[in-house]
């Protein structure tokens, strides 16, 4: 991912740009073939020090690059650049680096959600408690948790492969986008070799809906592997210590305390997804420009794209370590399911109490009555339940005090879980 935002990158797909437009200019006739071909025989990118060095002197990176390609060339150079403004080859470049960092983040989305999916199975009858609040609710199990992250990291995939599909296009329109030097054609051309779309309209510069729409893609992505990571540090509290983050032999979790085992990988996950959300603003921001075009875009995007891809390239292959690595502890999740004193069966007793005939508000507060004092005494929910003969004579306890009944419908959404898994759809454009 580094590679791909190097300013040695940008400058070879800035002339993968140029070499493209010749070759249309060529097929239309408006530039000698073989001057072309001479070009494409000895233009080589130019180093980003010998752009900085013209620059100096140009006050204009493009302009100071074209200066670097042509001084390679003799005369055949004087056709580098033919009819084009500068936002041509930045913002057609520009795609092509998304395209290619896109793919990256694919890969890193399609290892994390593999990761989570054989987890998920792992877990799939690993019973815990389900909270809502942060309090006790219900039983669910560990995988059913990991399968709902498994279908929004689907998502995920999808909102990237939709972002970097609009932003798939290109423009060789000249200033103000009005071809007043080129020709369509030639636009078409171009697009077709570097595997881009011509930009229906584009005004000197491709509008910037479509950029926002990438860092608004890949700021959810970001959200949702923080929305993972803050399930991960609620469970590995001491408190609760359900599950760890991978711990091998000779790391350290603090500097000072020699027993800490810190969940520190996922406050990283945390913390980086805070900075890719903001840079989703930055993209927002940049939608509206004056008139045809302005620049002043141009310096935030060379923030905030980069370093968007780069924060959430590394997220995602953090995230796959945690999961991968994930300590789970099931007799814990047991111990904590208990510590409620049978209270998640409170729902149960209340349906089955409605449907012995029971009015609902009269169930309700029969069984909050209960629950109240199991709460309150530390004392088991059940066996008061079983204590009380006016609702121990109207249901069936054993049936409603049955924990595997709680999450009997897990295959459902496991079922659904592989059904997603064996999609025949391609995952990369």
């Amino acid at each position: 991912m580094a590679t791909i935002w190097s300013d040695e990158s940008r400058l070879a797909r800035w002339l993968d740009v140029e070499l493209a437009a010749l070759d249309g200019w060529a097929e239309v006739g408006a530039v000698p073939a073989e001057d072309v071909a001479e070009i494409r025989a000895r233009a080589v990118p130019p180093t980003p020090e010998r752009v900085a060095e013209i620059e100096q002197v140009t006050d204009h990176d493009v302009a100071a690059f074209v200066d670097a390609v042509s001084e390679q060339l003799g005369p055949v150079g004087r056709w580098v650049h033919h009819g084009l403004t500068s936002s041509d080859v930045v913002d057609t470049a520009l795609s092509l680096q998304i395209q290619d960092a896109g793919r990256l983040i694919l890969e890193g989305v399609e290892r994390a959600l593999e990761a989570v999916v054989a987890r998920a199975d792992e877990h799939r009858h690993t019973i815990c408690i389900g909270r809502s609040h942060g309090i006790h609710a219900e039983p669910t199990t560990f995988g059913w948790k990991l399968a709902g992250w498994a279908f929004e990291l689907d998502r995920a995939r999808t909102r990237i492969l939709r972002a970097l599909e609009t932003n798939r296009v290109g423009q060789l329109s000249g200033t103000v986008g009005t071809y007043a030097q080129l020709d369509p054609e030639v636009e078409r051309i171009a697009c077709e070799r570097l595997g881009l779309e011509p930009d229906p309209v584009s005004t000197q510069v491709i509008a910037r809906d479509r950029h926002a729409e990438l860092l608004s893609a890949l700021a959810l992505v970001a959200t949702s592997l923080e929305r993972f990571a803050t399930e991960i540090r609620h469970l590995a509290r001491t408190e609760v210590r359900e599950v760890e983050e991978p711990f091998a032999t000779g790391m350290k979790g603090s500097s000072a305390m020699p027993h800490k085992r810190n969940p520190k990988v996922a406050e990283r996950i945390c913390g980086l997804a805070r900075v890719v959300r903001a840079n989703s603003l930055v993209g927002l921001e940049n939608v509206p420009l004056w008139h045809e075009r302005d620049i002043s875009q141009s310096s935030a995007e060379r923030v905030v794209v980069p370093d968007s891809f780069l924060a959430l390239d590394y997220m995602l292959d953090r995230f796959h370590w945690i999961v991968a690595g994930l300590v789970v502890y099931p007799d814990r999740m047991r111990r904590n399911l208990k510590a409620s004193h049978g209270l998640f069966f409170s729902h149960r007793l209340l349906l089955a109490l409605v449907e012995s005939g029971l009015a609902r508000d009269a169930a309700y507060r029969a069984v909050q009555t209960h629950a109240m004092h199991a709460w309150e005494a530390e004392t088991d929910f059940t066996e008061l339940v079983r204590r009380d003969p006016e609702l121990a004579g109207r249901v069936d306890l054993d049936d409603v005090f049955d924990l595997d009944a709680t999450v009997r419908q897990v295959d459902t959404v496991f079922d659904r879980l592989h059904t997603l898994v064996r999609k025949e759809e391609p995952v990369h454009v």
